[in-house]
């Protein structure tokens, strides 16, 4: 197996032992990156000058016996919203040309001083405004579309050119690229990932967290992650329950909650067939299944709207009345709708969201967990725009990505998107598991508990390696080609 090939916790484990060097697997990994950006492009930017240095550093600690723990030495890429200080945070947007960061976000400078090795930065949708990711594509059919926001860090992964990234998830913008390049996102408990640095979308509904090849590999990085910044007003301490790489397989005595209204309407059939067969698993391993009714479904995406629509456009005012020709039409025209809703509007969608908060609150104190599709399809072609349903109902792309990934992020709960399989033509389905706040352990020993009765979990997408080797053709902030005046832009 070589190098870029091994997951996180197998890569730490052998450099660790001092088996691999993370030069050794940088060099790998920036060699994959080298192979699939040119059709992929998951990457706004490429440093391997600086990634290289930052392993030499780790390779020379880890010989001297100071070991920082499992992320060191391990190359990631970071979503293009988190800042770095002294590198630029374009948002994959024109409206960010020149700008560079003054100081380091709190997931920056704790993933520093884990020892990770920085590879780059990974587009987003822009300013995470949307469900697709159009610079980039998915890494199992590069005529489809990655997911988005987060869509750069989901393809980095997949397609092994990272060990792993670190997005961010405001409507499932974390959960809907995983399931769609076939890796795991986890959406932590609000606040409990400090996002002080990061680029906002929607204040009251912005996560961050990590996508990875396999559960264990997200739990070592959500423990890197959390406790409480003081620059993030809505942080959370770290919770003193542990989050372990490794879980129990047994789910004896756990309560599996099943909804049997909204998550299962409007499905494809091959992802509703992937999901519930993944739930007769977890039956299988000693889950007690539970039939149970999701709350106030009928209000879910006019809350998650009437909420990130004004917060979004109010973070933009200064720029979209100064520049409004730089931003993608698709963001433009959601940023200057934010400016026609009513303060009222907003009001009611946050009374909404606390009644909302309430109802899941009771649901989750009869179940451990609820258990989900991710997202209701497969990965759509690049250019689709919408998607017409057996009962004729004809719902936006967008609409049909961000509908069930949406309560979570208005509630606040954990969420964890595990691969369950393939759809048709061979895509990848992802099923969601839905914990209590701070119930991070749960749904983690629920997914590690279903990942190890699959032969496949933690390999990379088939494909990855044909997609074409050359020079690397990232996009830019709103284009493609090499971005002006940055040298490190080549993996090479």
């Amino acid at each position: 197996m070589r190098p870029f090939e091994l997951t996180l916790a197998d890569a730490a484990r052998a450099i660790r032992a001092k088996e691999l060097s993370p030069v050794e697997l940088t060099e790998s990994v920036l060699e994959r990156a080298h192979a699939v950006e040119g059709r992929l492009r998951a990457f706004v930017s490429l440093r391997a000058a600086e990634a290289r240095r930052v392993a030499a550093e780790a390779a020379a600690e880890i010989a001297a016996g100071r070991h920082r723990g499992p992320l060191h030495g391990i190359p990631l890429g970071l979503k293009d919203l988190i800042d770095v200080k002294g590198q630029p945070t374009s948002a994959s947007s024109a409206v960010r040309a020149g700008h560079v960061a003054d100081e380091d976000s709190a997931v920056a400078a704790r993933l520093a001083d884990a020892g990770a090795v920085l590879l780059g930065k990974t587009h987003t949708h822009e300013f995470a405004y949307g469900l697709t990711t159009p610079q980039t594509r998915n890494a199992w059919d590069a005529g489809r579309v990655a997911g988005g926001s987060s869509g750069g860090s989901a393809v980095a992964v997949a397609s092994g050119a990272a060990t792993f990234a670190i997005g961010t998830d405001t409507g499932g913008s974390i959960r809907v690229p995983a399931a769609l390049n076939g890796v795991v996102g986890l959406k932590p408990t609000y606040g409990l990932v400090p996002r002080s640095g990061v680029t906002s979308l929607s204040w009251s509904l912005d996560h961050v967290g990590p996508l990875t090849r396999t559960v264990d590999d997200a739990a070592l990085v959500l423990a890197a992650l959390t406790g409480r910044d003081p620059r993030d007003p809505a942080g959370l301490p770290a919770p003193r329950e542990s989050h372990p790489p490794y879980g129990e397989a047994d789910l004896t005595g756990l309560r599996v909650g099943v909804p049997r209204t909204y998550y299962f309407d409007r499905v494809a059939p091959d992802v509703e067939s992937a999901v519930r067969d993944a739930v007769d698993r977890l039956r299988d391993l000693g889950a007690e299944l539970v039939d149970v009714d999701i709350p106030m479904t009928r209000y879910v995406q006019a809350v998650q709207w009437g909420l990130m629509v004004p917060e979004a456009t109010a973070y933009h005012e200064g720029t979209l009345r100064a520049t409004p020709e730089l931003y993608a039409p698709d963001v433009r025209v959601l940023l200057e709708a934010g400016e026609l809703l009513l303060a009222g509007d907003y009001v009611r969608a946050q009374r909404a969201r606390t009644l909302m908060r309430r109802a899941w609150a009771r649901l989750l104190a009869e179940v451990d967990v609820v258990v989900a599709p991710s997202v209701p399809l497969t990965a759509v072609p690049a250019g689709q725009q919408s998607v017409q349903w057996a009962d004729g109902c004809v719902e936006s792309v967008s609409d049909s990505y961000v509908r069930l990934s949406a309560p979570a992020n208005i509630t606040g709960v954990p969420a964890l998107s595990v691969p369950v399989g393939r759809g048709e033509g061979g895509l990848p389905v992802g099923m969601q598991l839905i914990g209590r706040p701070l119930g991070e352990g749960a749904v983690l020993r629920v997914g590690r508990a279903y990942e190890a009765t699959r032969a496949d979990a933690g390999r990379l997408a088939p494909d990855a390696g044909a997609l074409g080797a050359g020079p690397v053709a990232a996009a830019t902030p709103g284009g493609s080609g090499p971005m002006p005046g940055d040298p490190a832009r080549s993996p090479a």
